[in-house]
């Protein structure tokens, strides 16, 4: 196997075994069912779009509190 080989499966074997729920909860599916392939696809998509969606949250939460700046009036004194 090549280096470059190597460091791909290393990486996605570091994927694999990060601590995540939602991976928790697809492993427990697959010991508690018998899951084909496909559904197991669909599943490993639906990780992804649950995880951008909290992206999204967390980004828009930045945002709004990012903009909400000016704290105070400027008043012009005599």
């Amino acid at each position: 196997m090549s280096e470059q080989n190597q460091n791909q499966q290393t990486a996605g074997e570091r994927v694999s075994h990060e601590p995540c729920l939602c991976r928790e909860v697809l492993d427990r599916l697959h010991e508690c069912f018998d899951v084909p392939p496909t559904v197991r696809q669909h599943l490993t998509n639906s990780r992804i779009e649950f995880l951008k969606a909290i992206r999204e949250v967390i980004d828009h939460r930045i945002e709004r509190l990012s903009n909400s700046g000016q704290r105070g009036a400027k008043i012009a004194i005599d």
